[in-house]
């Protein structure tokens, strides 16, 4: 098999830290219903139907869809739903929390290695390595417990040549999907919300059983509106092949966007996943007329003030506020980056898009009042803004 179609992942990924982890491999969700779910991330994002698992495949409690990027195939999201009230594990998160992420997954060089030493450095063990196999050779998993009721996979595919993994087989329709291409890349960054005076349980938690590091720490008052806060921590691999921000709520006058969440999905959980493109203006013109719904954009006054520096700005500033597309600068690097709406029913999970430019590697600190006013303007139209 080819390693730039092998859906399975990139074993000649470079990375240097003591885990062997590779990279991100795909995310896993749980969701009411797999096909509707799936066909929005085929419509909206731009994703393609690689592979399927349901009763035709020899699943008979659940179904899931493996989408991935038709410019890189090793940007992934799986997407599941139980069909029977059998599979507890899928009923009680969507029941709990709605349509979420379950789980997260990191390819690493040897599973038994990498989850011996996490559950060494006190990780709390939910599965231990085990091995699935077919006619195309095996694969090896293991997993370790996150917030609440989320997941970090451990996967090597280094002794398997299918499609994804043994019990999936290509889409057993094929799907014709009217849409614009998005360009997505692949994973940046994921972030949690947690309970408040979690922030550094979980920050402790994973840098121990992971061998991370804290990268970035925002106190009090470092990221707030007038009228609320939150205080946050990016953890991440020593070779920054994975980074994972960690929320948790700080008091304010009224109802900050982390504690609805908590709220809405019932408890600490993964709030949205960071996606890189390499032209973020063409990726979000597309993603919008494939239908996909973006924060409102800043006034004028942000723009004028990002024209008035002199950073080396490659884009076009215009089309940039046309599309509600927001600008940091980072010395002499800059991001740009948007966030879409909560992408179900809850106002829990949603999508960032972002891009990153002369080697800034911030998360837009210098976007955190414009992006919170935003996400209060929603939240007032739902009525979760208030205190009561």
């Amino acid at each position: 098999m080819e390693m730039g179609i092998c859906y399975g992942g990139i074993p000649s990924r470079v990375h240097n830290n003591s885990m062997g982890i590779r990279g991100y491999d795909y995310v896993e969700f749980y969701v009411g219903s797999a096909k509707h779910v799936a066909s929005w991330h085929a419509k909206a994002m731009g994703l393609d139907f690689v592979a399927y698992s349901g009763p035709e495949t020899g699943d008979r409690n659940k179904i899931s869809f493996l989408m991935a990027s038709p410019v890189q195939p090793s940007f992934k999201i799986l997407i599941s739903s139980s069909i029977t009230p059998d599979n507890y594990d899928i009923q009680s998160f969507t029941q709990k929390h709605g349509d979420g992420v379950k789980r997260w997954t990191v390819e690493v060089d040897d599973v038994n290695h990498t989850f011996a030493k996490a559950i060494k450095n006190g990780a709390v063990p939910i599965l231990e390595p085990y091995k699935i196999s077919d006619d195309d050779g095996f694969i090896e998993q293991a997993s370790i417990k996150l917030y609440d009721s989320c997941e970090i996979n451990f996967i090597n595919y280094d002794n398997y040549k299918g499609l994804f993994r043994p019990g999936f087989e290509k889409p057993r329709q094929e799907w014709v999907v009217s849409r614009e291409e998005t360009n997505l890349k692949g994973i940046d960054h994921i972030v949690g919300n947690v309970n408040i005076n979690e922030m550094d349980y979980w920050s402790s938690y994973i840098n121990s059983a992971l061998d991370f590091e804290t990268f970035i720490h925002f106190g009090p008052g470092d990221i707030s509106t007038q009228y609320s806060s939150l205080v946050s921590k990016v953890v991440r691999s020593k070779d920054d092949v994975i980074k994972n921000p960690i929320n948790e709520p700080y008091e304010g006058i009224k109802i900050s966007q982390i504690e609805e969440y908590i709220k809405e999905y019932r408890g600490s959980g993964i709030q949205h996943i960071a996606i890189l493109t390499t032209d973020i203006i063409d990726t979000v013109t597309n993603l919008r007329k494939n239908g996909v719904e973006f924060l409102a954009t800043p006034p004028q006054a942000y723009y004028d003030n990002i024209a008035s520096q002199e950073f080396g700005l490659e884009e076009d500033i215009k089309k940039l506020q046309e599309n509600g597309i927001l600008i940091d600068v980072e010395g002499k690097g800059y991001l740009l980056q948007i966030f879409t709406k909560p992408i179900g029913d809850r106002p829990t999970f949603f999508y960032e898009i972002i891009q990153r430019r002369k080697g800034a590697s911030g998360f837009g600190q210098g976007n955190f009042q414009a992006l919170f006013e935003a996400i209060e303007v929603e939240q007032g139209l739902r009525g979760n803004l208030d205190r009561d």
